[in-house]
């Protein structure tokens, strides 16, 4: 939990407690539905939670913006930036319907009121939003052709609605056919922990 007040000094006494929760109910709930990879429990703060807030590094969403998360599994990026931005909306959706129930008891547990998890594929998401997150789901022209009509028309935000996405390794085949438009940042500009060299957030305007 140190590591995100280090990032983060700012969070509220609430957004304490709700990031401080987490551990225990990944904890018990890995136990029953394997969401995150048992040998990684004990870096879920390092490996999950923070990695989901460099997205929070990229872009504050103004109050009111509307963010899908695609292929939430079970909850990341989505619960950690619901936590960090309240007055922004959430909907987290995912094919499995075993990794959204856990999504719902985690959001229950600890009290959000920003999201929305849906148990449905990709392609059956009819909404529109400000932005697309997801972390390392699929490659980008897959996620492009699947999400672009979800995307608003209106904006709100500083940066142009489109998506956002976490990935790692060699990125170039994948934003080959965006390269005038996508913007590469390695995660490593924002979090000096050796486990985020090689790891970026891609944003593609759409």
């Amino acid at each position: 939990m140190k590591i995100i007040e280090k990032y983060f000094p700012n969070i509220t006494d609430e957004q304490k407690k709700q990031f401080e929760a987490l551990y225990d109910l990944y904890l018990e709930w890995n136990g029953k539905i394997n969401v995150i990879s048992r040998k990684d429990i004990d870096n879920l703060y390092e490996h999950h939670v923070l990695h989901s807030l460099a997205i929070a590094q990229a872009i504050r969403f103004k109050p009111g913006s509307t963010v899908l998360d695609f292929g939430t599994g079970g909850g990341f990026p989505g619960i950690p930036l619901a936590i960090m931005f309240p007055d922004t909306h959430f909907t987290m959706i995912d094919g499995t319907g075993k990794k959204i129930k856990v999504v719902e008891e985690v959001a229950k547990a600890i009290g959000l009121k920003n999201c929305t998890p849906k148990h449905i594929r990709g392609e059956e998401e009819k909404g529109k939003y400000d932005f697309i997150i997801s972390r390392a789901v699929m490659p980008l022209p897959d996620l492009v052709k699947i999400t672009r009509k979800n995307i608003s028309k209106t904006q709100r935000n500083a940066m142009l609605n489109g998506i956002i996405c976490l990935k790692g390794g060699s990125l170039d085949s994948e934003i080959a056919g965006y390269k005038n438009k996508c913007e590469l940042t390695e995660i490593s500009t924002w979090f000096d922990e050796e486990w985020f060299k090689e790891k970026y957030l891609v944003y593609l305007p759409l």
